[in-house]
């Protein structure tokens, strides 16, 4: 499956579903910035964004919730690695309160993986940060150096949800 998104205005990307009525978009703000997203087997719709391919994913995407995107960085030799890694890890998050969905993708054009989760709160997340589960699923993590396949420092984005029903 292949995910699209792009960054921009809320004022601006609103407008998007009127032209595309047949795409199921996700709205997430972070800070002033709105993100759309959506996934399927079309052609990218956006004239600036990002395609990405699903490595794996459980859970279906809400309307409401919280999201969090891990930026991965990752190199070409290390790319087979670095799946292999997450498809092991990822059932010790699914059974954790308030997880929605899972997502780890891959980009279709440079090296930026994106490891995303939804949550039906922010607290949630939380809770899962300080888990026993997330401590295992990261046990090699923390602040050593990163493994050789990460070309650079991985980095967060959160956003929550926004309900375009409510808002019309």
């Amino acid at each position: 499956m292949n995910v699209f998104m792009t960054k921009g205005t809320f004022d601006f990307l609103k407008h998007i579903p009127e032209k595309h009525p047949n795409i199921d978009f996700f709205f997430m703000r972070e800070n002033t910035s709105t993100l759309i997203y959506y996934e399927g087997e079309t052609k990218n719709i956006f004239a600036s964004g990002k395609g990405y391919e699903t490595v794996t994913q459980s859970g279906m995407l809400q309307k409401n919730g919280y999201v969090v995107m891990n930026n991965i960085p990752v190199a070409d030799d290390g790319m087979a690695t670095f799946e292999d890694k997450f498809k092991q890890r990822q059932q010790s998050v699914e059974s954790m309160p308030g997880f929605q969905a899972f997502r780890l993708l891959r980009p279709k054009k440079g090296n930026i993986y994106v490891v995303m989760t939804q949550w039906a709160s922010e607290s949630d997340f939380e809770n899962w940060k300080h888990s026993d589960q997330f401590k295992q699923a990261h046990k090699d993590g923390g602040d050593v150096k990163p493994p050789a396949y990460f070309l650079d420092r991985p980095f967060v984005t959160n956003y929550d949800m926004i309900d375009m029903d409510e808002i019309e």
